[in-house]
């Protein structure tokens, strides 16, 4: 779930990535794949568009990485269920916390809250 905070230190203004979502209904299995999907804003609540969000399975350590769109959307699909995965979002040479996809999240449609 990624609802990350990018704080710069050694400025006067902080910049903050938050990722805002709604959570779907759970799936009965967690077989399969999934969509991880999201929309990254700054610590006001705006949009934050060009701002990498990575996707890294833990398993194999494969990174895979998503521009977030005008609207800061972003969206990662055939994730594999099976394998636990963490996601975060780079901005500016800021990095926000690390969130987990866990493989005992049985949503195949996963929002980060």
């Amino acid at each position: 779930m990624f609802d990350g905070r990018i704080c710069c230190s050694g400025s006067r203004r902080q910049r903050h990535i938050h990722c805002t979502v709604r959570a779907p209904a759970a799936e009965a299995q967690n077989i399969g794949q999934r969509v991880v999907s999201g929309i990254v804003t700054d610590a006001n609540s705006a949009l934050l568009a060009g701002a990498t969000v990575f996707l890294k399975d833990l398993k194999s350590k494969t990174i895979r990485s998503y521009t977030s769109d005008a609207k800061g959307r972003f969206r990662f699909a055939q994730v594999n269920m099976a394998e636990d995965h963490e996601l975060w979002a780079e901005k500016d040479g800021k990095k926000s916390p690390t969130k987990t996809v866990s493989s005992w999240d049985t949503r195949k449609e996963f929002e980060p809250s």
